[in-house]
């Protein structure tokens, strides 16, 4: 094979791209290099896909949808233009593949002997998990929150008994219904909430699902991500209660914010997060570490 052959099959297949979740500077100079030689370029919107293009000075080669309602009839063509030349894979905002059909193009261009690569970059959900400050030797992204009542309790039913902690992307007309089902069945168990990550209206809010609904702004707008601490159950009330992680950290930063011990019991007794009298106990316990 001479060397310009083998040029052109390095930059032949599916390479998946991913995109800045706001911030245009944190596209990465591999996506940069991908996205100006890629001879077609998959998104989930065209639109978004020009958009961005057009702000990275990138002129647009031709542009195909990929997105839950075109995946089956779309899957043919995409890897066909791959097979001879370069095909990028981009969704409107982070890593193609989460949350869309995106592994459905990874199998399908396998099985046809597709060469396949993945970009390193911007994801929401990791983004949010580190934010959080939850513990997270062990975690679980699960995609979007239900869009029904019942499947969204079972999901977060399940979730809550896992003890790992637990992320989740919702849409902002949803958020409120979430928080509500939250609030309901896991009162005491500390959540995060990301909102509009990287963008000039980033929010972050820490509390109880009750208190993190109390403090978003409305109408809600914006790309949000959930994380759920880690729970265990509480075998006599049968419902999740925060781990000892959580609830420590809860006392350390009330600590580092000079409230005293009895100060620091009594606010978190009120929030549902265990007794008064065992709080004061490891409130001093902690401050004499």
């Amino acid at each position: 094979m001479t060397r310009l052959a083998r040029v052109e099959a390095a930059v032949m297949g599916l390479t998946f791209v991913p995109t800045p979740l706001g911030n245009l500077r944190d596209v990465t100079l591999r996506a940069l290099d991908v996205l100006r030689e890629a001879d077609t370029i998959v998104a989930e919107d065209t639109r978004v896909a020009r958009r961005l293009l057009s702000a990275l000075e990138i002129p647009a080669p031709p542009l195909l949808r990929y997105d839950e309602h075109s995946a089956h009839s779309t899957l043919d063509a995409i890897v066909e233009r791959a097979r001879t030349g370069r095909v990028a894979v981009v969704t409107d905002a982070g890593m193609p593949g989460i949350s869309d059909p995106g592994v459905a193009l990874v199998r399908h261009a396998r099985s046809a002997g597709v060469k396949i690569e993945v970009l390193p970059g911007p994801s929401a959900f990791v983004v949010a998990a580190l934010l959080s400050g939850f513990d997270l030797d062990r975690f679980a992204f699960e995609g979007f929150v239900p869009r029904t009542s019942q499947r969204r309790r079972d999901a977060f039913t399940r979730a809550l008994g896992s003890g790992i902690a637990t992320i989740w992307y919702d849409a902002p007309h949803r958020i409120a219904a979430t928080l509500e089902e939250l609030a309901r069945l896991a009162p005491r168990t500390p959540v995060f909430l990301a909102r509009e990550l990287t963008k000039v209206h980033e929010e972050h809010l820490h509390g109880t699902a009750g208190e993190v609904l109390a403090a978003l702004g409305k109408p809600v707008r914006g790309e949000i991500v959930l994380v759920l601490a880690p729970t265990t159950i509480d075998a006599r009330q049968g419902r999740p209660v925060p781990s000892e992680d959580v609830l420590d950290r809860a006392i350390d930063e009330a600590l580092a914010a000079g409230r005293s011990i009895s100060a620091i019991a009594k606010t978190l007794a009120g929030r549902g997060l265990g007794e008064r009298r065992q709080l004061y106990r490891r409130a001093a316990g902690r401050k004499r570490r």
